[in-house]
């Protein structure tokens, strides 16, 4: 799987669950820490889901 469409899956499935959780996070940071760097598509996705985290329209999910 394309490590950046594996980053846009993650914050599609964010965006279709309306939350962010732990186990997407972790997998969002992963995705970033092991490629190094954000491609305009990813930084969009990113955008979007922060741009819908701040509007109230996705809950964060706190770990137990």
């Amino acid at each position: 799987m394309n490590a950046s469409f594996s980053i846009r899956s993650l914050v599609s499935k964010a965006l279709h669950l309306r939350k962010l959780t732990p186990d997407i996070e972790n997998g969002i940071n992963t995705e970033l820490t092991r490629l190094g760097y954000v491609s305009d598509a990813d930084y969009e996705a990113l955008e979007l889901l922060m741009s819908e985290l701040d509007a109230g329209r996705i809950k964060l999910v706190a770990s137990f």
